[in-house]
């Protein structure tokens, strides 16, 4: 653009009547981390309002939009580490999409232009950290999640692209004969016809290929293992790791094209131990496997559909004694997996549309809802607990399936309990790992007589527990009623006063419910003795530090405090 088509442009910017979500006005310089920050937000934010250039212009009056002018130098300005700035800039952002700088003289003062390509196929990030901007405001993409998930959908598809330097002999045969095989799984009126086509025509079918020619995906699925190279730079590995309960490293393998038969190659290195369960009521245990093969495959597959395999990253199978970890590259576009389970509809984002299609062609995952349900609803059949989600980590989705029994009573239950939805099963599990829940979940679960407690402190009904043999263990965990311990720490006062702190620990803390921390358990002895002192039934004749309880002057025991 020439000087006169610049100052066009920032007339054309400054007529608008406000800023807008892919342009911003500065009056001066401020810091560099914020400068990649804005062009970060700009260049996603172009990308939503389908906008062919984000701007960020210095000179300009952010409220006015008067021309105030600029004496900031981007190319003499240093970035973090005396690093020249626009080479700092430039190295931040991922992918760079391109931006470009235009000193500009306008005839009302100098200004300095910022002009960014908008993101393309995923978030432009400044270092890891995507942003984008709301109104003026500049946020980080991870609290617009429905942003983030448009962003994936606008631009490339890479799993789509075409691999000039492939063809077909590229491709391993016997992953091609698992191909047809699964095609038939899926598409069993057309069993005759498969056998009657080439495998450029069975493979265009399947959408695998595109108009013949080899693309990323059928790399990905059917290639042979030294093919992974022709996909270079994208990393195509699976890496199973078997660790112990130390999380010490014991053995490893790693997985190259075609993931068509990387499941059956995972399997067979997992080890899936018997576990025995005793339903209530009998004296026969029930043998049940650690792991469902379905429920990992659907994991890996999930994994495999879904890695941002531009992030040069491997998808990770970490196995432990007791339970496997999945992990791939990439957020998770569909927001939270409660979102997906209680839709139970089609998908409306993949990262990787292309080779999302080619999988459900061969069988491999399910794009109509039901993988990611089925797989809870394959650990509640087996009355085991459900997978884990962690969405915690940017850019990176792990999901956790426990290969051991956490709470007998909670297996004997699911055993038991036929009646019990989805969702309340996903809450009770939640429950037996400790973890949180809502007080309208809480509320609900035990307006159902499943939990009992103060919340956020649950543990299973009573009536579930005698119901399931576990009576014994209920009343551990529930404890016993507050005038209990206050009779206690009163007969020992008035028996041994002056007591230690200690002397009342040792008497109440093994007394104390077990679904209490140990810190918990503490606090709550400090409660009770601080409820005796205010009531006037015992006092401190030590020192605070170093307290000795005996009765209080008057006090001659019994009553309630």
């Amino acid at each position: 653009m020439s000087e006169r088509e610049h100052i066009a442009l920032i007339d054309r910017l400054r007529a608008l009547p406000a800023e807008t979500e892919w342009f911003e006005f500065k009056r001066n310089r401020f810091e560099s981390q914020q400068l990649d920050e804005y062009l970060s937000a700009l260049a996603n934010s172009a990308c939503l309002a389908n906008q062919p250039r984000g701007y960020l212009v210095f000179g300009i009056d952010d409220a006015t939009h008067a021309v105030v002018g600029t004496r900031f130098d981007p190319y003499s300005t240093k970035g973090v580490g005396n690093q020249g700035l626009l080479p700092w800039l430039a190295a931040g952002l991922r992918p760079n999409t391109g931006f470009e700088v235009h000193l500009v003289v306008h005839p009302d003062g100098r200004v300095v232009v910022f002009e960014i390509g908008p993101a393309n196929g995923e978030p432009v990030s400044f270092h890891g950290t995507p942003y984008v901007r709301v109104g003026s405001s500049k946020m980080e993409l991870r609290s617009h999640p429905e942003k983030a998930r448009a962003l994936w959908t606008r631009g490339s598809d890479w799993s789509a692209e075409v691999c000039a330097t492939a063809s077909l002999t590229d491709l391993d045969p016997d992953a091609v004969a698992k191909a047809r095989e699964q095609f038939v799984v899926k598409h069993p009126g057309q069993a005759e016809v498969v056998a009657d086509w080439d495998d450029q025509a069975f493979l265009n079918k399947a959408r695998v290929l595109k108009q013949g020619a080899v693309t990323n995906t059928a790399l990905l699925v059917l290639g042979r293992p030294e093919s992974a190279t022709l996909l270079s730079p994208a990393v195509a590995k699976i890496s199973w790791i078997l660790k112990d309960a130390d999380n010490r490293e014991l053995d490893y393998e790693h997985f190259g094209p075609p993931f068509l038969l990387a499941g059956d190659r995972l399997l067979r290195r997992i080890r899936n131990l018997i576990v025995r369960a005793l339903p209530s009521g009998t004296l026969f245990p029930q043998e049940i496997t650690q792991y469902d093969p379905w429920v990992i495959r659907e994991a890996l597959h999930n994994a495999i559909a879904h890695q941002d395999y531009r992030r040069h990253g491997r998808i990770l199978v970490v196995e432990f004694p007791d339970r496997v970890l999945v992990t791939n590259v990439g957020d998770f576009l569909p927001g939270d997996i409660e979102t997906v389970i209680r839709q139970d509809a089609p998908q409306a984002l993949y990262r990787n549309p292309f080779l999302a299609d080619a999988m459900v062609e061969l069988n491999l995952i399910d794009t109509q809802g039901g993988g990611v349900k089925r797989m809870f609803e394959t650990q509640r059949r087996r009355s085991f607990p459900m997978p884990d989600y962690d969405l915690g980590k940017p850019h990176e989705v792990a999901v956790s399936l426990t290969g051991r029994i956490l709470d007998e009573r909670y297996t004997r239950l699911l055993m038991e309990r036929a009646d019990l939805g989805l969702g309340q099963v996903m809450l009770l599990d939640r429950v037996q790992k400790g973890q949180s829940i809502g007080r309208e979940e809480h509320r609900r679960l035990k307006a159902a007589g499943l939990v009992e407690g103060r919340y956020p402190n649950l543990i299973v009904a009573g009536p579930v527990a005698k119901a399931t043999g576990d009576a014994g263990r209920h009343i551990r965990e529930r404890g016993f009623d507050k005038q209990y311990y206050l009779d206690l720490t009163l007969a020992l006062v008035r028996e041994h006063g002056p007591v230690t702190r200690k002397d009342v620990d040792q008497l109440l803390v093994p007394k104390l419910p077990d679904r209490l921390t140990e810190q918990q358990k503490l606090r709550k002895v400090n409660n009770l003795l601080q409820e005796l002192r205010r009531a006037g039934r015992i006092e401190n004749r030590g020192r605070r530090a170093k307290p000795e309880w005996v009765l209080a002057g008057s006090d001659s025991g019994g009553g309630s405090p």
